[in-house]
């Protein structure tokens, strides 16, 4: 093939609606020319990175439009905001994969080419860390609130899968799914340069353990616990086992 042909084509200006309406002409320039590559991986790398700072821009608008449907109370609009959220996530989740068909020592070759520079200073990632106490504190004053109710009243005294008990669901849906998110992308830290080992801003890459096991609703969690608690000092926390029930009858 002629690798400067199709440079040149991907490189063109804009000429048809569709390339004018998507200004693929920036787009397709955001990244090296083929030949300033570092390796064969390395346009891999920032496109896997660009499209997830573009996921992420999206997750952004997505929770701003959740936002403004929690204070006008429309829980249909929420639930299926929420869930274009949860694909969104699912989606930055499973493009890592890509980024695992690159041996370590291309990936260190890649590495080099960053400076200090580190996914923690990710615009997109930075913003949705800070956008969900602002979700909770509409949730509670939208739905909680108004009807002198609490986390616990939702999920147990008051159960009824209704309204507040969906959009609930639809919060620790999204915080479930940014862990796995992180979790598994130390799986890819891990796999591409080893945990322990020195980021490159100095510090170790052990750090991020910490930041994966952060929980943006920890209300959502602990209802669990206290339920699980509850129940077991009424029932018994260590139940006979049904083998040797049956035995014993």
């Amino acid at each position: 093939m002629d690798r400067e042909a199709i440079y040149a084509r991907l490189q063109a200006p804009a000429e048809l609606d569709y390339e004018h309406y998507l200004n693929t002409e920036r787009l397709l320039s955001c990244q090296k020319d083929f030949g300033a590559l570092v390796n064969h991986d390395e346009l891999q790398f920032q496109i896997v990175h660009q499209v997830e700072e573009l996921w992420m821009k999206l997750i952004a608008f997505t929770l701003l439009e959740v936002d403004d449907y929690m204070k006008a109370g429309e829980t249909h609009r929420v639930v299926t905001l929420m869930g274009r959220a949860h694909q969104l996530l699912r989606l930055m989740t499973s493009q890592l994969d890509l980024l695992e068909t690159m041996s370590p020592k291309e990936y260190q070759q890649i590495r080099l080419q960053l400076g200090n520079g580190s996914g923690q200073e990710s615009p997109g990632f930075r913003t949705l860390l800070k956008m969900p106490i602002h979700l909770w504190d509409t949730f509670v004053a939208s739905y909680l609130e108004p009807k002198g109710r609490t986390v616990r009243s939702i999920y147990d005294q008051d159960y009824a899968h209704d309204a507040a008990y969906a959009v609930a669901e639809a919060l620790i849906d999204f915080d479930e799914l940014f862990g796995l998110f992180r979790w598994r992308h130390l799986f890819l830290i891990h796999r591409s340069i080893g945990m322990g080992s020195a980021s490159l801003k100095g510090r170790s890459v052990d750090l991020l353990q910490s930041g994966a096991k952060h929980r943006f609703f920890p209300e959502l969690w602990d209802v669990r616990v206290a339920m699980t608690d509850d129940w077991g000092g009424e029932y018994g926390r260590v139940r006979d086992s049904l083998t040797a029930g049956g035995a014993a009858a």
